[in-house]
């Protein structure tokens, strides 16, 4: 079947959108959220087409314009570690958008996502050690600046120290949380997948079910069938029998006249 002009426009906007994700999006933000938004238009107008293309293309599509929506929303998610944790969760298209790609843009487009994400986690985790080591550096600056006593430089500085071991404390929980959360998603994806798994074998083995009653029934309906063709082929040659016994009968008994 030949490529509707719908179908490559849709096209043609797709590469530009995935092209505009791959980049560094600043300026170019709000023009990708409106190129989204008429992604989603021409696709339902692509479903509804007469020339539209075969179910695994569109679902294809589906899947690369979903994709494209749910890297904007966790673009606008306020910390780098939702960030991260949303684009876990991002399923990119599986074949390339155009004949001259390689590999499909949506994958290289989320595997740069990940990596910004995971360049920005790095950057506040440094930004925070470096806060905290500057701020025990001005706290110990201070303290020597001022003629105080042994006891309560020693008692400023385990009290620095304390509070830089609870920031480190609660940064590791945070990422301890992180990851917990990343496992208890995994383990109830795990679980649905389990369960429809399940559903379809008892759908699968439901199905069998019937079939094979239904084989059965069949079969006692044509064997019934078969009874009912005979039953009548004996009644009709015990009624021509009988006409015949007649007729000689009759012959016999009431011979004509001369």
């Amino acid at each position: 079947m030949a490529t509707s002009r719908l179908e490559i426009n849709f096209i043609r906007l797709l590469s530009r959108c995935e092209s505009l994700a791959s980049e560094k999006r600043g300026e170019t933000e709000w023009r990708l959220e409106k190129y989204v938004g008429a992604l989603e238009e021409m696709l339902v107008a692509l479903k509804k087409s007469s020339s539209k293309p075969t179910p695994e293309i569109l679902t294809d599509y589906n899947r690369k314009v979903d994709f494209l929506k749910g890297l904007l929303e966790a673009d606008k998610l306020p910390s780098p570690a939702e960030k991260s944790l949303a684009n876990q969760f991002l399923a990119p298209g599986r074949t390339p958008t155009i004949s001259s790609e390689r590999t499909p843009a949506s994958k290289t487009v989320h595997i740069q996502s990940k990596a910004r994400c995971a360049e920005e986690m790095r950057k506040e985790l440094m930004s925070t050690g470096v806060s905290n080591s500057g701020s025990l550096e001005t706290d110990l600056r201070h303290r020597k600046s001022f003629p105080v006593d042994e006891r309560q430089s020693a008692t400023e500085l385990d009290a620095i120290l304390q509070h830089h071991n609870n920031l480190q404390e609660k940064l590791a929980d945070d990422m301890l949380n992180l990851a917990r959360n990343l496992k208890n998603n995994s383990l109830a994806a795990q679980n649905i997948i389990k369960q429809d798994n399940q559903t379809l074998t008892q759908s699968m083995r439901q199905a069998d079910m019937n079939f094979e009653k239904l084989k059965t029934e069949s079969d006692r309906l044509e064997q019934h069938a078969k009874k009912s063709v005979n039953w009548f082929l004996w009644l009709m040659l015990i009624l021509v029998s009988f006409s015949f016994i007649s007729m000689i009968l009759f012959i016999r008994l009431f011979p004509r006249l001369r």
